[in-house]
C-alpha cells in the first residue's frame, strides 16, 4: 500500500473559484476559507498573471480547492458530494440555496432508500446529494460509475482499498432487482475508506450520458517522490491524459498525484518564486520535486 497524506476533491470551473468556495464556506456552521494560490505565469487557461488560480476551503472538516481553470473541462454528476443532515430543515434550507440559479436533478421527497432526499446541480456545476440522515463524515464525495463505467464500481472499490494505507470497505449493498433501479448484482451502495476519508461508490446504469472526467479529480498530497512515483505507476494508465501531476486510472477517474510542499510554494506572497514553480510544474507530466524544490528556490 502507498503512502500518502490525504485525498480530497478538486473542482473545475472556467472562472469563479472565488465566488464558488465563498458560497459554499456560507452554507456550513463549521466551514472555512484555507488557502488562496495566485497565477505565477501564462497558463493555456489564459489567467492573467497575479488572478486568482486556486481558493482551496474546508466543508465539516472535508478540504476542497476550486480551480479556475478556463473551459476545457464541466462539471457532471458523476462524482457529486454527498450531505448527510440531521434534521429535514437543514435538508430543506441547503437543497433551496444549492439549487437557487441550479438544476434539480431529483426534487425533495420520500425515496425508498431515504426518508427525506434531493439531488441538485448548483449555478457552479457541482452535484450534491442532501438527506436527512446521519453519518459519521458530513460531507463524502459519492462515484457514480455509469455509462461505459457501469458495474465497475466493485473493482474500482476494491482496487483503490488496496492502493492506499488505510484502505478498507465499510459496507456493500448490491441491487437485487431492477425494481430498484439498477442491475442485479451491481453496486447499490459500496462505502469504503481511504486513510481518514470515507467515500461513496454505486453503479449509475449504462444510459447516462456522461461519465467522470478531470473538473473533478481527487487530489493526493504526498511527503515523497517515492510516495508519488509509487502512486503515478498504478494510478495513470492513460498517457494522453497526463498533465501537471494529473493523471486518469482504469475507470477513467482524475487523481492528482502531487507534494503537499506545492500548496505551500503556489502561496507564497512573492510573485517571483509562483513565477518560477508555475513554469516548472507546466510542462511535467508527473510531478518532479526536486525540480520544483529548485524552482522555488531560484536554483
Amino acid at each position: 500500500m502507498a503512502a500518502f497524506q490525504d485525498i480530497a476533491p478538486m473542482i473545475w470551473l472556467d472562472h469563479g473559484a472565488e465566488e464558488a468556495a465563498n458560497f459554499y464556506v456560507s452554507l456550513f456552521s463549521n466551514a472555512r476559507i484555507t488557502g488562496t494560490a495566485r497565477t505565477g505565469a501564462e497558463t493555456p487557461s489564459g489567467n492573467e498573471v497575479g488572478s486568482v488560480l486556486t481558493v482551496s476551503f474546508e466543508l465539516e472538516g472535508l478540504p476542497i480547492t476550486a480551480l479556475n481553470g478556463g473551459s476545457y473541462f464541466k462539471l457532471n454528476s458523476a462524482i457529486s458530494l454527498l450531505v448527510s443532515c440531521s434534521t429535514r430543515e437543514e435538508v430543506d434550507s441547503l437543497f433551496g440555496q444549492l439549487s437557487d440559479g441550479g438544476n434539480v436533478l431529483m426534487p425533495l421527497d420520500t425515496y425508498p432508500f431515504s426518508e427525506y432526499f434531493g439531488y441538485v446541480q448548483d449555478r457552479f456545476g457541482v452535484a450534491w446529494q442532501i438527506n436527512f440522515g446521519e453519518r459519521a463524515q458530513k460531507v463524502t464525495p459519492f462515484f457514480m460509475f455509469c455509462g461505459p463505467h457501469d458495474g465497475q464500481a466493485e473493482a474500482a472499490v476494491k482496487r483503490y482499498t488496496s492502493l492506499f494505507d488505510g484502505g478498507h470497505i465499510e459496507e456493500i449493498q448490491r441491487f437485487t432487482s431492477a425494481d430498484e433501479g439498477g442491475t442485479p448484482g451491481h453496486i447499490k451502495l459500496a462505502a469504503f475508506r481511504l486513510g481518514n476519508r470515507e467515500f461513496i461508490a454505486m453503479d449509475g446504469g449504462p444510459d447516462h450520458e456522461f461519465t467522470f472526467n478531470e473538473a473533478f479529480s481527487l487530489v493526493i498530497t504526498c511527503e515523497t517522490q517515492d510516495d508519488m512515483d509509487a502512486l503515478w505507476a498504478v494510478l495513470s494508465v492513460h498517457p494522453e491524459s497526463e498533465q501537471c501531476g494529473w493523471c486518469k486510472d482504469e475507470f477513467g477517474v482524475s487523481w492528482q498525484v502531487t507534494p503537499s510542499e506545492l500548496f505551500t510554494m503556489m502561496q507564497d506572497p512573492d510573485p517571483e518564486k509562483t513565477r518560477r514553480v508555475t513554469e516548472a510544474f507546466m510542462p511535467m507530466h508527473k510531478l518532479d520535486l526536486a525540480e520544483l524544490r529548485r524552482a522555488y528556490a531560484g536554483a
